[in-house]
């Protein structure tokens, strides 16, 4: 098998993408309609460049910061993505692999493992909901959460539906069964390292989500729980302040991309922000993250944290982000590619990855600590940012 060992995200992509089905792979890609949003979030970055200095950098670099009440080793966050069927061990060895370098864990509500088999692992937890359900439901999860010992929520409210796809939606079926099994030969025959994975344990992937229901009842299967949110009517800003006091920790709102909306989470009395457009597979046509966040954390960045979530792939985006105001960032696809290529090793891969990159661009740039990047260390294309929401 060669090197398990990669030396960057793309190269973790491409051996994801010789491991997986191909309709687990077309899920990790995602997107909607066209991809415009899916592609500007990588694009963007190119339009930054450094300014970097020659001499008088430190000979130590700190690269620690605190986040939602919790103190990581590197601006960087696991962001909650669905049910990761690209490996048995799922969110159990990104869990892992997040305590093992010293970082917070974002846990999705559709996951495919409990919340209390994550936070049984010891790293610090900060569970994801969707509006979806009634308010005595959303209750339930929170007090499920909160009994597990996640640290934090993020209440994500980026995610529209997300049809039409033109390069072909995948394929996700509602269970695997001995007729879905069939369905899916040719293709999973042609990937035998993914399904020699799974033989090993014994199991097929499980498309349920434990996380939506209370710890006694059945888990319901992804659409069954993606139907609920469907049915459900969109929150106000008056339901998601009433969300927040329902928690009394640290309360992540996630999605943000305009600046008004960024002041009333503010008002609604959130903790931090995440400015993301869903990796992409929300409304296509928004612009990359990273163009909205220089203008929202200067609108909010002194009243409550600023988090972006979208397209990072190596440490030099994590820095960028950091320059342009972020206090952190989220990865998703970046780790999923990780664990599909090795398991545990592939993620705490990639995270590795992002430090040594963050740790070559602050002594280029001269930086002691992370805290110390700004806007002057960038070279920003004309045009390069997106002012949306302001007054």
């Amino acid at each position: 098998m060669g090197n398990p060992w990669f030396e960057t995200v793309a190269e973790a992509q491409r051996r994801a993408k010789r491991r997986l089905p191909r309709s687990v792979y077309k899920a990790l890609i995602a997107g909607s309609e066209r991809g415009l949003s899916l592609a500007d979030n990588l694009r963007a970055f190119g339009e930054l460049g450094f300014a970097p200095h020659v001499a008088g950098g430190s000979a130590k670099r700190e690269q620690g910061v605190r986040v939602m009440g919790q103190d990581i080793s590197m601006p960087v966050l696991i962001s909650p993505t669905g049910v990761q069927a690209v490996h048995p061990d799922g969110e159990i060895a990104v869990a892992r692999a997040a305590s093992a370098r010293g970082i917070a864990m974002g846990l999705s509500s559709f996951a495919s493992q409990p919340v209390e088999a994550v936070t049984a692992t010891g790293v610090p937890t900060f569970f994801q909901v969707y509006w979806s359900g009634s308010r005595e439901v959303l209750i339930g999860r929170l007090e499920r959460a909160k009994a597990a010992g996640a640290q934090g929520i993020i209440l994500t409210l980026d995610w529209s539906f997300s049809h039409q796809r033109d390069w072909g939606s995948p394929s996700i079926p509602e269970s695997i069964d001995f007729k879905t099994a069939l369905k899916f030969a040719p293709e999973v025959a042609l990937r035998p390292q993914w399904l020699l994975a799974f033989a090993k344990t014994g199991k097929l992937p499980d498309l349920g989500v434990p996380n939506v229901r209370p710890l006694s009842e059945k888990p319901p299967g992804f659409f069954e729980a993606y139907g609920e949110w469907m049915m459900t009517p969109p929150p106000s800003w008056e339901d998601v302040a009433w969300l927040r006091s329902q928690w009394d920790g640290p309360f992540m709102l996630k999605g943000i991309c305009r600046v008004d909306d960024a002041r009333r989470a503010v008002d609604a009395g959130v903790s931090a922000i995440s400015v993301s457009n869903h990796g992409g597979n929300n409304l296509d046509g928004t612009p990359a993250a990273i163009r909205a966040l220089p203008t929202v954390a200067q609108a909010v960045g002194g009243q409550i944290e600023v988090v972006l979530d979208g397209g990072i792939r190596r440490g030099s985006d994590v820095v960028k982000a950091l320059a342009l105001g972020a206090r952190a960032v989220m990865i998703g696809r970046a780790y999923l590619w990780g664990l599909a290529a090795n398991g545990q090793a592939g993620v705490e891969n990639v995270l590795d990855l992002l430090r040594m990159g963050i740790d070559s661009t602050m002594l280029a740039t001269g930086k002691a600590d992370v805290s110390e990047f700004s806007q002057s260390d960038l070279v920003i294309a004309p045009g390069f940012a997106r002012a949306l929401g302001i007054d």
